[in-house]
Order: structure tokens, then C-alpha cells, then sequence
């Protein structure tokens, strides 16, 4: 790409430079895709003070506008910066300070990785994140047998990679008071066959030790935030909607973003606790430079591939459970009505069919007071058939994620059996009833590449390009619906698309300038950013 300051545009193109009106920035020779209501594609933009001041054609913006610097995008693809509707910025910055258990492919290789860790850290507690049972061979979870014969001694709590399950040894649940008669609602402490505790524990009971575990300090989770921030911006993800934060994480976050540390756009999803209420009531909406806190999120049930996610009826391979609804109804009432009285959206993780129907009775009972309220199921994995009518009616946005077809393909129908299988991953059904989706990723429970987001949903296959014929291949999403899903529709989903999400005249100058060409078919093809822009500063540069 070529860069040309206002004195070589003397020079070079001398008769747009010498007339027309000043802008900061002139982008041509590109394929910008707008994703405005007319899906326009058009070879140029001029920006002034972060701001689209017009797009079009390149003989008209290059005409019409004088700048400070003009770039010759070389025929390269253009989009609005992506946005990812539900990522976990701060549980991402914890997984990296931890051990890494991601894609082990084995309980020796997870206790090599861990033994490595401990040999590089001095940690009072060993935490590890990632670990995934299916990567094994194994449909069923691990016991912490070979856990407790390489760490007799050091507390070492492990999360799998939804973070709705825990692997401790026993050193780890003596420390933390956990033993056979502990229990809990909306959790479990499973035992093995002798009654003895088999170290996993589900959902809410994560936070007997997940609560007690010493953190990392601010300085280290703010390191890890800004190496994160920079990963996104090499693939051109320019906004988050971060799925959850608790007081202190929302603080940390929030100090970044005044000290001009963090950039990238933020949309908050408060965890609806005691402080985050009392901030909510006190100051409503937040908007403080790039961070937008307008939104709680409610966790209603587990994770399917720990047999958490609530099941109208039993698990196929486990007859004897339906999964856990970790927010009891009264509760979702209670933070229902806290989100009517600070105007809060309410965002509810709702993944089995189960789960989906209660949040869906919920939505719909506040719709007839408040038909635009937006309040989004994140994930709406698994639905009854009989369901997605109601969806439909209820004005309940779906916030989908679809690389979580691709990876649980592996064991899904096992968990769900053929005919409930009808109703999981069904994004192209939830699109036609909704009207619109919000994709994200979940990371770190999947990859934060876009483009991976973007094969599967299109061709419903892994980064391996498996299974073949693709994974319920009837419910692909078009590649208009997957992009918009990241632009316009993500924006829309966060009360942000008047200034975010295409690029038209008025709105934000946040884009991607892609570095090869853009193509959803066929087979998985990589791709990154060459440069992102936030308000019409580089954010990140190839060159």
C-alpha cells in the first residue's frame, strides 16, 4: 500500500490536493464494503476528526477532497472494524497467566504442561485453564487420581475450556473446605463410584474455591489486556462485548480506558452483583471514551460439553441428568426487574432447550411493556423446535458463536441424540425468526480469529475444513448474514449503530484494511489485518 503525505500528493495528485474540501485522511483505490442497507461496495472514503465524511466512488472522493494523507489501498478489501458480540477479555488475560491447557490432547500432556508451569512460577495455588475431555477420547469427565500422585501437597485447581468445570487434587479441596457433604444449588460436586470426591466440580460450585483463589496482580491482567488488544487489532477486530465483569475487573478496565491504554471499543456486561447494581442505579449508562456499560448478564444454566446446559429431557448419554439451571427463575425475575428500573439491557447465557425456554417466557413477558428492549440469549445453542416461534415473537436477540458448531460437532449428537440435534447450532433458523444475529467467538473458550468465526458459520467446518459435507450444513449462514453479524448487527445488538457498523457518512471511521482477498468459500483460507483504524487513527500497521 502506498501512503502519500500532502507534499507528494503535490506532486502525484496535485489537482485533488490544490481544490475541494479538507479532510484528514483519503482512502482509494480500494473495495470498501460498507455494509450499509445496500450492502454498497465503493473504491474510496475521506475521514476528518475520526469521522466518515463520505464514501464513493474514487473519481468522486479524490475530486471532491483535499487531505493530509491519502492512501492507495491497492484493490485491498475494506469492512467496518469486526466486532466480536460476546468475548471474555478478562478471563482471555487470566488464561494467559496461567497454566495453558488449551488443545492438550491428553491427562499426561495436561500434567507435563502443569508440571512446567510450576517449574516457571511460584504460585501458592497452581490454575490452569483449558482442558477439554473430548480432545482425549474420553466422553466422560477426568477424576484427579493422577492429579494427587504428582501434586500430594500444592493446591492445583484446573478450569476446562467452557469454564462451567473444574478439575482440583485434594490438596486443593481440603484448602478450600470441599468434601462429601458439600453442596450446592446450581452446582454439583461429583464423586466417583466409592462415594469418594472425584475433583470436578460444576457450575456454582466453581466459586467454593474459584472465589478463594489468589489473582493476579492489576499490572500483570493489565499487561495480558493490552498484548490481547493487540491481537485483535492484527485481525481487524476493532469492538468487544465483554461477556462479564465482575467490580474489580470492570474497575481495572475502566482505569485502561482513562489512561488511553485500552482502546479497542468495549461494550460491558456487569455481572448483576451487589456493587455493580448499586453503580447502575446510582449512574446509569457509562460512556467514557470507548467503553460503553449499558448491560447485565445473567448466567442461566452449564455448558453442554459438561453436561451443565439444562435439557428439557435427559442427556443421551446420561439419562439420569438434565443439566443445572445455575440462575434460579426467581432470580432471573429479580434481575429482570433491576434491568427495568436502570434501563439496563439484560443479557442471559442460555444454552440447552430448557434454559432457552425459560429466558425466552422472560424476554417476552417484558417485551409487551418494552417492545425495543434488545434483551439478548447469548449462545441460544440448543432450542425445542416448538420454540423458535416463540422466539420469534418475543423480540429475545440472539447472540450466537459459531465456531462452537465446528468444535462440539465431535460429541454434540452423543449429548443430544438425532432429533434434538434438529434444534442445536441452528443459526440460519434463529436468523430467519429474529431478523438479525450477533456473532462472536466466546474467546478464550474458542479462537478470537474473525476469520474462523467466518468459515463457520458460511461452511458450518473447523480450521481443518472437517467434516466434509460441513456440520448441519442447513443452518450456514450466507456470508451478507455473517459479516453483518460482526458490523452492523453487533452494533445494533449493543444500542451503538448510529455510530458504529458500516461505513457511512457520520459514523465512527473504525475499519479493517484486509491484508488478502476476502473469500468465505471453499476451503479455510487465513487472513488478517494489513492496517485497523479506530476513529480514523492507525491502530495497527503491517508495515
Amino acid at each position: 500500500m502506498k501512503i502519500t503525505s500532502i507534499f507528494c500528493a503535490l506532486i502525484l495528485l496535485s489537482a485533488s490536493c490544490m481544490k475541494g474540501k479538507s479532510v484528514d485522511l483519503v482512502i482509494h483505490n480500494a473495495k470498501i464494503h460498507t455494509m450499509n442497507d445496500q450492502n454498497s461496495v465503493v473504491q474510496a472514503i475521506a475521514i476528518k476528526d475520526g469521522k466518515v465524511v463520505e464514501v464513493g466512488p474514487d473519481r468522486q472522493i479524490m475530486n471532491k477532497y483535499s487531505a493530509d494523507e491519502f492512501i492507495d489501498a491497492e484493490g485491498k478489501d475494506i469492512f467496518p472494524g469486526f466486532a466480536d458480540a460476546h468475548g471474555h477479555l478478562m478471563s482471555l488475560a487470566r488464561m494467559k497467566l496461567s497454566a495453558d491447557l488449551f488443545g492438550s490432547v491428553s491427562m499426561e500432556e495436561l500434567l507435563v504442561r502443569v508440571e512446567k508451569y510450576e517449574q516457571r512460577k511460584e504460585r501458592p495455588v497452581i490454575v490452569g485453564r483449558g482442558w477439554d475431555q473430548s480432545l482425549w477420547g474420553s466422553k466422560e469427565l477426568p477424576t484427579n487420581d493422577q492429579l494427587n500422585e504428582r501434586f500430594p501437597d500444592k493446591p492445583v485447581v484446573l478450569y476446562r475450556v467452557d469454564g462451567h468445570a473444574v478439575l482440583a487434587n485434594d490438596a486443593a479441596l481440603k484448602k478450600y473446605g470441599i468434601n462429601e457433604n458439600t453442596h450446592v444449588n446450581g452446582g454439583e460436586v461429583l464423586k466417583k463410584e466409592d462415594g469418594k470426591l472425584s475433583g470436578i466440580l460444576l457450575d456454582n460450585a466453581i466459586p467454593l474455591i474459584g472465589d478463594k483463589l489468589p489473582d493476579f496482580s492489576d499490572a500483570e491482567l493489565s499487561k495480558a489486556l493490552l498484548e490481547i488488544q493487540g491481537e485483535l487489532f492484527s485481525y481487524g477486530v476493532t469492538d468487544v462485548h465483554e461477556a462479564g465483569l465482575t467490580p474489580r475487573d470492570f474497575k481495572l478496565m475502566r482505569s485502561l480506558v482513562k489512561s488511553n491504554k485500552l482502546t479497542i471499543g468495549i461494550y460491558g456486561m456487569l455481572y448483576p452483583v451487589k456493587e455493580n447494581a448499586d453503580f447502575a442505579k446510582k449512574h446509569g449508562f457509562l460512556k467514557e471514551k470507548n467503553l460503553l456499560v449499558r448491560s447485565f448478564k445473567v448466567i442461566g444454566d452449564g455448558a453442554l460439553g459438561s453436561r451443565g446446559a439444562l435439557l428439557k429431557q435427559a442427556y443421551s448419554d446420561d439419562v439420569h441428568n438434565h443439566g443445572l439451571l445455575t440462575t434460579s427463575l426467581s432470580d432471573m425475575k429479580r434481575y429482570s426487574s433491576l434491568a427495568e428500573l436502570t434501563g439496563y439491557q439484560l443479557n442471559i447465557h442460555a444454552i440447552g432447550d430448557s434454559a432457552n425456554r425459560l429466558v425466552l417466557d422472560l424476554i417476552a413477558d417484558y417485551a409487551k411493556r418494552k417492545p425495543d428492549h434488545r434483551w439478548r440469549i447469548e449462545h441460544a445453542q440448543v432450542l425445542d423446535l416448538k420454540d423458535f416461534d416463540l422466539l420469534a415473537s418475543s423480540g429475545a436477540f440472539p447472540s450466537v458463536q459459531p465456531t462452537h458448531a465446528v468444535s462440539d460437532q465431535r460429541w454434540a449428537e452423543a449429548r443430544l441424540g438425532k432429533e434434538r440435534l434438529k434444534g442445536a447450532y441452528a443459526y440460519n433458523s434463529l436468523l430467519t425468526r429474529a431478523g438479525m444475529l450477533a456473532i462472536g467467538t466466546d474467546f478464550p473458550v474458542e479462537s478470537l480469529n474473525p476469520f474462523l468465526t467466518i468459515h463457520a458459520a458460511v461452511n458450518r467446518k473447523n480450521a481443518d475444513n472437517h467434516p466434509i459435507e460441513g456440520f448441519l450444513p442447513e443452518e450456514a449462514l450466507t456470508e451478507e448474514a455473517c459479516l453483518r453479524g460482526m458490523t452492523i448487527w453487533a452494533a445494533f445488538a449493543s444500542f451503538q449503530e448510529k455510530t458504529k457498523g458500516s461505513l457511512e457518512k457520520g459514523k465512527d471511521a473504525t475499519l479493517v484494511v484486509l491484508d488478502r482477498p476476502f473469500s468465505s468459500k471453499g476451503l479455510y483460507q487465513p487472513n488478517f489485518s494489513y492496517m485497523t483504524f479506530i476513529k480514523g487513527k492507525i491502530a495497527f500497521s503491517m508495515e
